[in-house]
């Protein structure tokens, strides 16, 4: 299994729309396999395809106490949603640090294929319900922070470029140090 690069909001290629997967091998397993490894090391309770620069319609997530209940969700569909509506303060592994209260059903009824193809339904409330809108929007290209009013999204997002630009800045400098052999302190 192997670690995955997690994109950072605004990266544009969150904003594109996953396609449905229709070919299950072992590609497709190691792949799942790396995205349960990647969210679990962030950590995090879900994590999409596209988060991790795969368009592809594939969320796992786990909202177990022990984080021993790894749940994978291929070609994902919400069916059903109850009319009532919760706000629930949201995370996202590509906005890290980042949390603001969003807006959305209480519970839902969700369709997907397992890894082998098979279909099967979910139902959630509370944190799963949550946890399968937001993956769910992913693969759609929406981020949580698109619920929230334009001022907000803006500053969320410059806070966000801001701290990039300093991360590339260290590890340029980082770099510059190693080939002149100096020690950085860190």
């Amino acid at each position: 299994m192997a670690q995955l690069t997690i994109l950072r909001y605004p990266d544009a290629r969150l904003m594109k729309p996953s396609e449905p997967v229709e070919v299950f091998d072992e590609n497709l397993a190691r792949l799942v396999a790396d995205m349960g490894e990647t969210m679990y090391k962030a950590p995090g309770v879900g994590l999409a395809a596209p988060q991790v620069n795969v368009r592809r319609r594939i969320i796992v997530l786990d909202t177990s106490e022990n984080k021993d209940q790894l749940m994978v969700l291929i070609n994902p569909e919400i069916i059903e949603t109850s009319e009532e509506k919760k706000l629930y303060e949201e995370g996202c592994l590509s906005l890290p640090h980042i949390y603001e209260k969003v807006e959305r059903p209480a519970r839902v009824k969700v369709k997907a294929q397992d890894i082998h193809g098979n279909w099967f339904e979910v139902e959630g409330d509370g944190l799963l319900a949550v946890c399968l809108q937001h993956e769910i929007d992913h693969l759609k290209g929406t981020v949580f922070v698109d619920y929230l009013s334009p001022m907000k999204r803006n500053r969320i997002k410059t806070k966000l470029l801001k701290e990039e630009r300093e991360i590339k800045k260290a590890a340029a400098a980082g770099n510059h140090a190693a080939k002149k052999g100096k020690k950085v302190k860190k």
